[in-house]
């Protein structure tokens, strides 16, 4: 099994300037056992690495994935609940990417996958960034921008420059199915392949398996959860060649 390892990555910038030598963005990677095919940087919105998002990054690296994961916070005070996007997430994902390099994936073979916000944060990387492919899960944003430096989705999703993959929870309120269908037409406005998947319900999310209740041999939604990880998996195994 892929242990989990951290690191740091060397900032090229700070505020859009040239950074400090000296500073770094905190990293959690996973790492496969033999040659890599290529890497996943993997975004994420908590200060916490939860144990089913470090089974996820296990299960990338037993694919032959590097996953690779940014802290976004590290240059946050500990309270803030500010979200990471703009400048800040371009140059920890810049950061990100050029350590991957230096370890000898190639640039093109560089995907992106993010979790609610940073699902959206994964989407906008996707439209700034020559990567090979992008997965956002339940990116939130869709219609109204989430900050400043984050511009709705449906304004954003015509700019896609790699493949992106959408997938949503019809029951989730923070992303109604009316906005993931307008979501769904701004896609096919990209010049690249996109597709956006809506399941019933709320389980969805490869980071979060759905609880099994008592008296119960399995949790509702399972299929789920295995339908949409194997969509991550595929996607990138499909557009990262």
């Amino acid at each position: 099994m892929s242990g989990i390892f951290r690191d740091t990555a060397v900032l090229q910038t700070v505020g859009g300037a040239p950074a400090d030598p000296q500073a770094r963005v905190p990293l959690t990677v996973a790492e496969p056992d033999g040659p890599a095919r290529g890497a996943i940087v993997v975004l994420h919105e908590s200060r916490v690495f939860s144990e089913p998002l470090l089974d996820l990054m296990r299960s990338l690296a037993e694919e032959g994935w590097v996953a690779a994961a940014p802290h976004l916070f590290h240059g946050r005070p500990a309270h803030s609940a500010t979200e990471v996007f703009g400048e800040s997430l371009f140059a920890d994902f810049d950061a990100t990417v050029h350590w991957l390099t230096s370890r000898g994936v190639l640039s093109d073979c560089v995907g992106v996958l993010g979790f609610d916000d940073a699902g959206t944060a994964a989407l906008l990387v996707a439209t700034n960034r020559p990567i090979g492919a992008a997965v956002s899960v339940s990116a939130r944003g869709i219609v109204e921008p989430l900050s400043d430096d984050a511009p709705a989705l449906i304004d954003a999703a015509p700019l896609l420059q790699a493949p992106w993959l959408g997938l949503y929870g019809e029951d989730d309120p923070s992303t109604p199915p009316e906005h993931v269908e307008q979501l769904r037409d701004a896609t096919g406005k990209a010049s690249v392949a996109a597709l956006v998947v809506s399941y019933a319900g709320l389980a969805h999310r490869a980071d979060e398996p759905p609880q099994v209740p008592d008296g119960q041999d399995d949790a509702p939604g399972v299929e789920n959860i295995v339908d949409a990880q194997r969509r991550i998996f595929d996607w990138f195994d499909s557009n990262l060649r």
